[in-house]
């Protein structure tokens, strides 16, 4: 094998990495730059300029160190640098306003991170008919009054029988968060 085929294949695995952890973080530093933005369509312009700069420095990336932790420094960046570009914009936060928010953004990503892991793990413990119900009920476009209606069963009592497994849903995942609180 050639010296530029192996640079080539080395690359190609980089780039294979980058991709991997940027595609599987995506949506948290997405919420994050979103935290700190005042539209979609800011956060979408510092999320691409954030994925250009994050592929720029990925050789400077240490593989042992937490990845969004890494990103979400480079968005911040990206999302301070954007706000000056906009600095006529009266709808612009003051810069300590802004770090604030920062922080408070990356806290907030662990935390749904958190409540979505929980949510899966009680979602996927419940009997099949009753996790095929609760899911049903939250399809868009579907209604349950018309749920009740094709099983034959009032809306009112429909609604009882979602009430209850939403509060018994609610409290396996607080006790979910409860228990990764306590062993963290």
């Amino acid at each position: 094998m050639s010296q530029s085929e192996k640079e080539s294949a080395e690359e190609d695995l980089r780039y294979e990495s980058f991709i991997q952890r940027f595609t599987h973080f995506e949506p948290d530093l997405r919420r994050f730059i979103r935290s700190l933005l005042p539209t979609s369509s800011d956060a979408d312009e510092v999320m691409q300029q954030t994925a250009i700069v994050a592929w720029r420095k990925f050789e400077q990336y240490d593989l042992e160190t937490n990845f969004m932790k890494w990103a979400c420094v480079i968005a911040r960046f990206e999302a301070l640098a954007y706000r000056r570009k906009m600095a006529r914009d009266r709808l612009v936060f003051r810069e300590d306003v802004f770090d604030l928010m920062a922080d408070e953004g990356e806290e907030e990503i662990e935390t749904r991170r958190k409540e979505h892991s929980a949510l899966e793990e009680c979602l996927a413990a419940m009997p099949d008919k009753q996790r095929q119900f609760i899911t049903l009920a939250y399809t868009p476009g579907i209604k349950v009054k018309e749920m009740a209606e094709e099983a034959g069963s009032s809306a009112a009592a429909f609604y009882m029988r979602l009430k209850r497994l939403r509060h018994q849903l609610m409290g396996c995942v607080e006790g979910k968060i409860s228990e990764a609180n306590q062993i963290s």
